[in-house]
């Protein structure tokens, strides 16, 4: 691991010490939480939004299917 140097205001690091879990496991196994949750959470909205730019109403491909909606035939009862 490598240490680093952050700055944060008082009033959060005094709420940030006053938890249990910081008390319990110390101000950077919450942090390293902290930061791999906020990673994991903007990794899934990136994906989200490539998933809604490639399947979304505007991706460019619908006059290339036009008309081929009514070429399948569906099985009878």
């Amino acid at each position: 691991m490598k240490a680093i140097q952050i700055s944060i205001d008082e009033d959060l690091l005094r709420r940030l010490d006053a938890d249990p879990d910081v008390q319990r496991l110390g101000r950077s196994a919450v942090m390293r939480r902290a930061v791999a949750a906020y990673l994991h959470e903007r990794r899934a909205r990136e994906i989200a939004e490539a998933y809604r730019a490639g399947y979304g109403q505007d991706h460019g491909i619908d006059a290339e299917f036009t008309g081929w909606g009514e070429e399948g035939q569906w099985p009878e009862d």
